[in-house]
């Protein structure tokens, strides 16, 4: 495996990762251009709502192509510093195939994203996250439950992977794999949560509304009161609509968000 990966010793100077303008779109295809800006939007619009944890947790897309390449972040750059030009091409074994900013990429978001794309060709983004809440529902016994409409959309749709430390060993992968099943969302438990998209707007897409339906059950824990919990064909009532909805394979939100970014920093783009 390259030994970038998990370079946590990298300078972390600005010359250690600078990028001259316009080197990366002159070598990669328009198709790949298109899904680094898409997935440096998703980066943007992560920080923005606040699901980062420092620089170690990860978001990853499918390059198009026959080649089995993803791109994920640098290690060492923030989220909201991502750009579709600093993004590091890795191919499934973990060798970097193109890393503009040499700074080489976390180990276990390797480990992690890599055994996703590798056994489900479906997924064109995988989406990892720690935040307070999703950390908190994750340690719960009970996962989460169907106590608010965002909670329900995940109702029979949710798998669970039990905790075995650090994601560094690759031998996790397989049952990373095993446990996330057909599913597009997984709580890692004692961990944080993962989304797998179709698309970079289904990934982000499900992942917001998976960590609101936390940060929902954390604050309801919270009030001390007896919850009330809809029931099981309520619950799946409320999963049926929202597979249903015809403006989310318009991108609807997505098409939103990219437009707010592109007023307040198109830098995204570079």
């Amino acid at each position: 495996m390259n030994d970038r990966i998990n370079s946590m010793d990298a300078a972390l100077e600005p010359a250690a990762f600078a990028i001259e303008p316009g080197s990366v779109r002159a070598r990669v295809s328009a198709e790949e251009w298109a899904v680094r800006i898409d997935l440096a939007a998703c980066y943007r619009c992560a920080a923005l709502y606040r699901m980062t944890d420092l620089i170690y947790t990860h978001i990853s897309a499918r390059v198009p192509g026959p080649d089995e390449h993803f791109l994920i972040n640098a290690f060492g750059l923030t989220w909201d510093e991502i750009t579709a030009s600093s993004l590091v091409k890795v191919n499934l074994d973990g060798e970097i195939i193109d890393d503009p900013t040499g700074l080489g990429i976390n180990r276990a978001g390797y480990v992690i994203h890599g055994a996703v794309h590798r056994a489900r060709p479906d997924v064109a983004c995988v989406m990892h996250t720690h935040t307070a809440a999703g950390i908190a529902v994750s340690a719960q016994e009970q996962g989460l439950l169907p106590i608010s409409q965002h909670a329900m959309r995940f109702h029979g749709q949710l798998a669970y992977h039990d905790y075995e430390g650090v994601a560094l060993d690759l031998d996790e992968q397989q049952r990373l794999v095993r446990d996330l099943g057909a599913h597009r969302a997984m709580i890692l438990c004692n961990h944080g949560l993962l989304t797998a998209g179709e698309t970079i707007a289904q990934a982000f897409d499900l992942m917001y509304y998976l960590e609101r339906a936390c940060t929902a059950q954390v604050d309801a824990l919270a009030g001390g009161s007896k919850l009330r919990i809809p029931s099981a064909p309520v619950a799946a009532k409320v999963a049926a609509q929202f597979a249903n909805l015809p403006y989310k394979k318009k991108q609807t939100e997505w098409r939103a968000l990219r437009r707010a970014l592109d007023r307040s920093d198109p830098s995204y783009r570079d």
